[in-house]
């Protein structure tokens, strides 16, 4: 059983910047594809990025478009942690993140593809 736990959510102004980690326990985490998604309300959950696993200790970065360029996922697996580099936030990047480890290699982008998942932290962005 994999539990994360996320932190670095909070308040900024546009144009600022946050750090997200996951710290994941139990597992073996670098064999997992850890993805952050968001979900703000009355939306539904959107993956942001995900470090997706290719074999071993390789990985690709994958983003969604909207965040392309401003946001940056990042591991750490000696630490078991994921980050997540927030650069730029604007308003519509408020919601909730969730931290989510993936154990098999269904398609990254679909949430049904993630085995575990954190409790979540809010990011608010104010204009």
């Amino acid at each position: 059983q994999v539990q994360l736990e996320e932190s670095g959510g909070g308040l900024v102004q546009a144009g600022g910047s946050l750090r997200l980690s996951c710290v994941a326990s139990g597992g073996t985490f670098s064999r997992y594809t850890m993805g952050w998604f968001r979900q703000a309300p009355g939306k539904e959950r959107e993956l942001v990025a995900a470090h997706k696993r290719i074999g071993g200790n390789v990985y690709s970065a994958e983003y969604t478009d909207s965040v392309k360029g401003r946001f940056t996922i990042s591991r750490h697996n000696a630490l078991n942690t994921v980050y997540l580099e927030m650069n730029t936030l604007k308003p519509e990047d408020t919601a909730v993140y969730y931290c989510a480890a993936a154990a098999g290699d269904s398609d990254y982008r679909r949430l049904a593809a993630y085995d575990y998942w954190g409790q979540g932290t809010q990011v608010t962005v104010s204009s």
